[in-house]
């Protein structure tokens, strides 16, 4: 049988709010309903930004990244990760599903900006729009965040990516 396909979630916060979209993102990504409907399940692997690595990015066959807005910018940890991984995986990755959540305190499309030309640069597809969550994290939020980890596992599980 072969391994199920891995998706790697690499996030930063610095408030604890994208840290709470990120928990709703793993709770949709290792939610039961996704192995009862596609047959299939996904190993889920979730990671700071600052612990990430090329071997990481490797091993995974799609990726959710989650980011605080930091000056209209992707969060620095967020940008390390990219420096550290960006050339060693840049030949190995291509063709790999993403997905970009966003926690803004502004209107978050700086920090949008700043990661969806490196994600295209390494040619990883975006299968899902950018979820941009802006002010305090509600509980439409959240769900918006469980739905972007479960149609991003989803899609990996049932082989669509």
């Amino acid at each position: 049988m072969a391994d199920p396909p891995r998706l790697l979630i690499v996030w930063h916060s610095a408030s604890g709010g994208t840290r709470r979209l990120v928990d709703a993102m793993v709770d949709g990504a290792t939610d039961p309903v996704i192995a009862e409907t596609v047959g299939s399940t996904v190993d889920v692997r979730v990671m700071g930004a600052l612990d990430a690595g090329v071997d990481d990015v490797l091993a995974a066959d799609g990726y959710l990244l989650a980011t605080p807005e930091n000056f209209g910018y992707m969060s620095g940890a967020m940008k390390d990760f990219f420096d550290r991984t960006y050339y060693p995986c840049l030949e190995h990755t291509r063709g790999r599903p993403y997905g970009l959540l966003v926690k803004a305190g502004g209107d978050g499309l700086g920090a949008v900006a700043a990661v969806v030309p490196l994600a295209a640069g390494l040619d990883w597809r975006p299968v899902l729009e950018p979820l941009v969550v802006q002010g305090d994290v509600t509980d439409d939020h959240l769900s918006a965040a469980r739905e972007l980890g479960g149609s991003l596992a989803a899609g990996l599980a049932g082989d669509l990516w």
